[in-house]
């Protein structure tokens, strides 16, 4: 087997899906990586460190793809690169299906079995190929560090003689991998933190990296099979807002990183928040990519409302791409390691197992997600 690996169509993405620790590992238990001439330039890797590792590198991306079983990239490709793969060929990236239904059509037309790598279930197996939780960690670093640069204060508390400056606030919304990571790092640059999430069973989590946990009673609420937090109910989404409207306006930093599986972010901070906290604040919509938690924000844009600065976090992870592509190509490795027939030299779709069940979107020409299927329909 033969795996192609694809430079990313965006010119701002400076991520990439293998490095060269990662190709050796695949080509040493005997899996061939075709890549492009120049693949690691975003992030200044010559193409001799790739050869160095067992790669064949390919100017021409056409021939390239003729000679390659399993393609792999970061972002969902474009209609043109699905037209380009064979029939039978295995294509893995983040797919963002239930937004990009379109795409689902184009890899049935082609007959290529594409693996969605947020729809990779979030359970301890494949925990070590868990893509989402890998890049949302880094999100969650990188949503801090670009708060703190941009707020007028600094995060922690300091003693000196020309008096003492009490730490910065901050308040997170939604405490997973992001959430989690957030305040981690908030905590070690010396804020105050506070945290809310849906779900009371992480409340014991945002307690062990030092904040608090904001307790809002809004009857039965809970997490999802799966790991996501349930849909509120519109009574539900009024008491958190008047509850946590007292939080936004005590906060210098509001972090927001709420999102729900297959439907768009819930809008959590509305106008009427955002005008009752200090000028000179600053709000992190992580969730901006998929509706937004934060009314007013817009994807990768900065916005100013009523004297708040609103980030529109688009592809936090994508500003450390070292890490990033780091973690991304270890999951790659994972994945295909996990299931890697070495005896038949292929990679096993086995349709009867529960990671590949969860994760695999198309095959011989049809959707076969049950879960994409009963959400969105599909032949």
């Amino acid at each position: 087997m033969k795996i192609a690996a694809f430079k990313e169509g965006d010119p701002q993405e400076k991520r990439i899906s293998l490095i060269p620790a990662s190709v050796k590992k695949l080509t040493g238990i005997g899996i061939g990586v075709n890549l492009p001439s120049n693949f690691g330039e975003t992030l200044g890797i010559k193409d001799d460190e790739f050869i160095s590792a067992g790669a064949s590198i390919f100017g021409d991306e056409k021939e390239m793809v003729e000679v390659s079983d399993f393609a792999i990239r970061i972002k969902a490709p474009k209609e043109g690169d699905i037209k380009n793969l064979s029939t039978g060929t295995i294509h893995s990236s983040f797919l963002d299906p239930f937004n990009n239904p379109k795409l689902l059509d184009y890899f049935n037309e082609q007959k290529v079995s594409s693996i969605s790598l947020e729809m990779i279930p979030r359970t301890t197996l494949a925990q070590k190929m868990d893509f989402l939780s890998s890049q949302a960690n880094l999100a969650g670093y990188v949503a801090v560090v670009n708060a703190a640069s941009r707020l007028n204060k600094i995060f922690p508390m300091l003693m000196t003689a020309a008096g003492t400056i009490s730490p910065s606030r901050v308040f997170i919304i939604g405490a997973g991998v992001a959430g989690l990571q957030a305040i981690a790092t908030a905590k070690r640059l010396g804020a105050r933190v506070e945290a809310f999430d849906t779900r009371p069973v992480v409340e014991e989590q945002v307690q062990s990296l030092g904040a608090k946990f904001i307790k809002i009673d809004m009857g039965d609420t809970g997490q999802t099979s799966g790991g996501y937090a349930k849909e509120l109910t519109q009574d539900q989404l009024e008491l958190q807002k008047q509850a946590m409207a007292k939080c936004c306006a005590n906060a210098d930093v509001v972090i927001t990183t709420a999102q729900l599986f297959g439907r768009p972010a819930p809008r959590i901070v509305t106008d009427e928040m955002i005008s009752q906290m200090k000028p000179g604040s600053v709000i992190v919509d992580l969730a901006v990519e998929s509706g937004g938690n934060v009314e007013g924000s817009k994807v990768g844009e900065d916005v100013i409302c009523h004297g708040v600065t609103i980030l529109g976090g688009a592809n936090f992870a994508g500003e450390v791409a070292v890490h990033a592509s780091q973690m991304f190509s270890n999951n790659i490795v994972n994945l295909v390691e996990s299931y890697w027939d070495k005896d038949q030299s292929k990679f096993n779709l086995d349709l009867n197992d529960e990671i590949v069940k969860g994760c695999l979107m198309t095959h011989e020409g049809n959707i076969v997600n049950e879960m994409y299927k009963n959400i969105v329909g599909g032949a």
